[in-house]
Formats: C-alpha cells, sequence, structure tokens
C-alpha cells in the first residue's frame, strides 16, 4: 500500500484514507466516506481536500465536484462551529418543523445555509434526518434533538452561547 505525503490532513486522517482504499473492490466506492471525512476533520470539504482525494482516487477534481455537489450534507464553504440542521421533511413538517425552522431563523438572525457573523452558529434546512417518531426534530452537530419546541430550541441555542 502506497502512504500519500504532503498531505493537507492530520496523520490519523490520511492513514485512515489509506485502509479505506483498500476495503472496496473500486477505489472510487470510498469518495463519499472520505469527503465526510475530510469535513468532519477541516470544517468543509475544500479546494485542496477536493484535489487530494482525486488524487487517492485516481479521479479527475470534477467526478469529486459533481459527487460533492449532489450531497446537501456536504460543504464547500465553513459552517459554524454549531451546525444547526432543522428537518422539515414530512413527519416534522406536520409537527411543527416549519415554525421551528422560522423560530431559528429569527432567533439567530440568520438563514438557510449562513453562518452567524460570529462564526458560532449555522442554519440549514434539512430531508429526514431519520427521527420521524419523535418530530420535530433538530441535530446540532451530530446531536439529536428530539419533540423540539421554540422553548426547547432556545434553551439550546442559549446553552452552546454559555458554553463559548
Amino acid at each position: 500500500m502506497a502512504v500519500v505525503t504532503n498531505t493537507i490532513f492530520s496523520p490519523e486522517l490520511a492513514a485512515r484514507f489509506d485502509k479505506l482504499v483498500t476495503l472496496y473492490p473500486v477505489k472510487r466506492s470510498a469518495l463519499v466516506p472520505m469527503l465526510l471525512y475530510a469535513q468532519d476533520e477541516i470544517g468543509y470539504v475544500s479546494e485542496a481536500a477536493i484535489q487530494e482525494i482525486a488524487r487517492r482516487l485516481d479521479l479527475f477534481d470534477l467526478v469529486v465536484r459533481s459527487v460533492l455537489s449532489y450531497y446537501s450534507m456536504l460543504r464547500t464553504k465553513p459552517a459554524g462551529k454549531y451546525n444547526v440542521q432543522v428537518c422539515t421533511n414530512i413527519s416534522c413538517m406536520l409537527r411543527g418543523g416549519y415554525e421551528i425552522l422560522d423560530h431559528c431563523k429569527r432567533k439567530l438572525g440568520i438563514g438557510h445555509k449562513q453562518v452567524t457573523p460570529d462564526g458560532q452558529f449555522s442554519l440549514e434546512e434539512v430531508e429526514c434526518i431519520g427521527a420521524c417518531c419523535w418530530a420535530p426534530a433538530v441535530e446540532i452537530n451530530y446531536d439529536f434533538h428530539h419533540f423540539v419546541t421554540p422553548e426547547r430550541l432556545n434553551q439550546l441555542i442559549d446553552g452552546l452561547k454559555r458554553t463559548q
């Protein structure tokens, strides 16, 4: 296995990538996991990350960009320290998802795919996050919150502001 040097990623992630390409019969199959891991490490998928992932998988940059643009959970711009995702799919919509989203917009003073001026919060309207039975649902980074009300959303955001 050839180890790629001069990586923009941490040594741990570079080693994870080296192993990841061996787990699939076709190297390209590692593309989405690599994009997600890169985003987790650097906060978004940068141009340098696109180029390095393409090189590691023997793909054209354009192929990586086309996959990147397809998946709404992948970002090409930095998100806030706390990425607030409000589900508005059918179950959440029927139980107040749009009201939660509108409340969040007012509370944070930003809209969909925007970041607060201090860089602490970003907001996304998202499709199903797999919490239909507990709607309306919100995900903040990788923490799920169920049966969210405007009051509960205020508590969550205010609590995060206090930890800054």
